[in-house]
């Protein structure tokens, strides 16, 4: 097994989480409805949960411990995808990058459940199970939404339009894939692509927005290389405020 391959897997999917756990916490209070506002805070907790739990693997395999992985890196450390460190912008947008990002993310653990690499394995197990609640809600909205009236149809497919080249920037390959797919640890990210655009085809089928032909767009990527947009180290300057001053806060 190529650890620097798992360590590799392990970094961009926590920092997913970590990314875009505190962008989705941001919504507390601030939700267009209550159940917008307690599902985007509930969905935050578990996202940074699960971050911290992939972080604990990492430290098992020699890095260091969770709260500093988590809170004293700077942007270039980080690994994860431009698409989740993006501003929140309004509802539409953060509910489009819900649907996309998620419908990947159930994809992604589930083919992690099948892992060689027992530890993950394991712990895919018990994510898929809270992230499946996280894609059912963002197909339901998606499906209501984008199918109301022609003011919220027309602000979705608008969000949908400039969120697919950064959502592509999900799948972005590392130089470990052939690593990971030979040692049976993951299945690829080109699998996982195709996966999801199945998935999200489906749910798109059974409302009135239309998917743009992908295979036309540029994929917004470099993330996982730590190359981030402007907004990255703001968000985690913020995100890193308490434990800098008191680093024996716990999460």
């Amino acid at each position: 097994m190529n650890v620097e391959a798992l360590k590799d897997l392990l970094y961009k999917m926590a920092d997913d989480q970590l990314v875009l756990g505190h962008r989705n916490s941001e919504w507390t209070g601030f939700g267009p409805l209550l159940e917008e506002d307690i599902a985007f805070s509930s969905m935050a907790q578990d996202k940074v949960g699960q971050s911290w739990q992939l972080y604990k693997i990492l430290n098992e395999l020699g890095e260091n411990d969770p709260d500093t992985v988590a809170f004293m890196r700077n942007a270039d450390q980080f690994h994860n995808c431009q698409f989740v460190e993006l501003p929140n912008g309004e509802y539409d947008f953060s509910l489009i990058r819900h649907f996309l990002f998620d419908t990947a993310e159930l994809l992604r653990f589930q083919f992690l459940s099948e892992s060689s690499f027992e530890p993950l394995a394991l712990l895919a197990k018990k994510i898929k199970g809270e992230t499946k609640y996280h894609s059912m809600h963002a197909n339901i909205w998606v499906k209501q939404l984008g199918s109301a009236t022609e003011e919220s149809v027309s602000r979705l497919q608008t969000s949908l339009n400039e969120a697919l080249p950064y959502a592509l920037g999900i799948f972005e390959e590392s130089k470990f894939e052939d690593d990971l797919i030979t040692s049976g640890i993951f299945k690829g990210e080109a699998v996982l692509k195709e996966a999801w655009m199945g998935e999200i085809t489906k749910i798109l089928n059974k409302s009135s927005l239309s998917l743009p032909d992908l295979t036309s767009i540029e994929p917004i990527t470099g993330g996982r290389n730590g190359i981030h947009s402007e907004h990255l180290q703001p968000m985690l300057d913020e995100m890193s405020e308490v434990f800098k001053v008191d680093p024996t806060a716990e999460w």
